[in-house]
């Protein structure tokens, strides 16, 4: 199949859209006003996707890519696009699916500004997967969105791997032993924290080269991995080090730990945490869906009084030591969202999972709560809180894009919700 044309719009998920007659095709790595010629197509969830196409003449929003990996690994769908047209896109998609008009702050930095990387160890290749195929490892060499350490991070992987033959994870059979490489940096610190996600246990021999080749880690995990899911989760096993890494944002300090979940723009984490800040009122917040306490530690630094729910005992337990060690009135609860009852707080902020809040956001609009401050990764599940239970009960006031996810089409928004009187 040859098909060509130009790309006129974009796909909600980010895909150039090739129209030809009623049936779209739809062009990864391709952008509005690009002339381009499809050459294979597949069906994929009910859509037909270009697999192979090229590019007669280039949009004049594109720019050169800086990683030679671009087109191929799965990770930054839009590195081909300047990055103002990245911004302004992502207005346009967020306006298209919500409805709501919001200005956007970009990231301070578009490079090396990912604090986590997770590389899955592979019989087809050690790196990020290719897009589109789930089977399919793109062999890194470098990642410039995440550190300019990568190529020395994934020689260590390498040599370890060579003298201690542990087998990479084949992801077609589920067989093998290392399945992830997962690498955490504190931007503002210089900490590092690495973590082997394996199916086999340490050994003595194995532990020695581990902590040899990994030398430079301030922090040594193992986690033992007892599914077969492709996913980079086990039970962790401090192996060297300390138990922690820190972060540093402004005047506030996170323990970073492998079972917890931190936002992973570091430069543009200030952003965010401060357009949660501008949207909150009152004195008493209730910080649901708190993780290890990204919000509630801020806003309890800024003299809220704040409480706060996490199903992840684990979390709770990091969100309470992130309160003791910045010396701020905040206590954090395990607890599930759904089951939580909504007493007289003067702000509830959500950043729930990117299904959405669902049921939550049913108990919220029968409160009696004046404000609350949903932070949202997934526009689509934000719509449908708001269309089916939100609106009943409060108008949007304000709303607010950070990027914290260059060079990809996601965008975290933060909506400002006003209860009707």
């Amino acid at each position: 199949m040859k098909i060509q044309g130009k790309i006129w719009d974009l796909s909600e998920d980010g895909l150039g859209i090739l129209r030809r007659e009623e049936k779209p095709l739809y062009v990864p790595f391709a952008y509005p006003y690009d002339f381009v010629k499809a050459r294979r197509v597949k069906r994929r969830f009910g859509r037909r996707i270009v697999t192979d196409f090229e590019l007669l003449d280039p949009s004049p929003l594109r720019q050169r890519p800086r990683c030679r990996h671009f087109g191929f690994c799965g990770g930054c769908l839009w590195q081909g696009l300047k990055y103002k047209e990245q911004l302004r896109l992502k207005v346009e998609l967020f306006e298209k699916i919500t409805g709501i008009s919001a200005d956007i702050k970009g990231s301070p930095k578009v490079w090396g500004f990912r604090n986590v990387s997770n590389f899955i160890v592979s019989t087809t290749g050690i790196g990020l997967k290719k897009y589109g195929n789930p089977f399919d490892v793109e062999d890194l060499f470098e990642c410039p969105v995440f550190s300019e350490k990568t190529l020395d991070y994934l020689r260590a992987l390498r040599s370890f791997l060579a003298e201690t033959g542990l087998k990479p994870w084949d992801l077609k059979r589920k067989t093998g032993d290392v399945h992830y490489l997962q690498v955490r940096e504190g931007k503002f610190t210089r900490e590092i924290m690495v973590n082997l996600i394996s199916h086999s246990p340490p050994s003595p021999n194995t532990t020695e080269a581990f902590l040899g080749y990994f030398s430079f880690a301030d922090s040594l995990y193992w986690s033992v991995k007892t599914d077969k899911r492709d996913d980079p989760r086990g039970e962790p096993q401090l192996i060297g080090g300390s138990p922690y890494i820190h972060e540093r944002i402004g005047e506030v300090t996170y323990l970073i730990h492998p079972n917890s979940f931190f936002q992973t723009n570091s430069y543009a984490l200030p952003l965010l945490i401060k357009a949660v800040e501008n949207f909150a009122s009152g004195e008493m917040i209730l910080d649901l869906y708190a993780g290890v306490g990204t919000f509630g530690v801020w806003l309890a630094k800024r003299r809220f009084q704040v409480e706060g729910i996490e199903l992840n005992p684990f979390a709770v337990e990091i969100a309470n030591k992130n309160a003791e060690i910045n010396n701020v009135d905040a206590t954090f609860k395990v607890g599930r969202a759904e089951e939580t009852p909504i007493g007289k707080y003067d702000t509830v902020v959500v950043d729930p999972p990117r299904k959405g809040l669902k049921e939550v956001a049913e108990t919220l609009a029968r409160s009696e709560i004046g404000k609350v401050v949903y932070v949202s990764c997934n526009p689509k599940a934000f719509k449908l809180d708001y269309e089916n239970h939100l609106k009943k009960a409060y108008t949007i006031e304000d709303a607010v894009l950070i990027d914290m996810f260059p060079h990809t089409p996601h965008v975290e928004a933060v909506i400002s919700l006003k209860r009707k009187h």
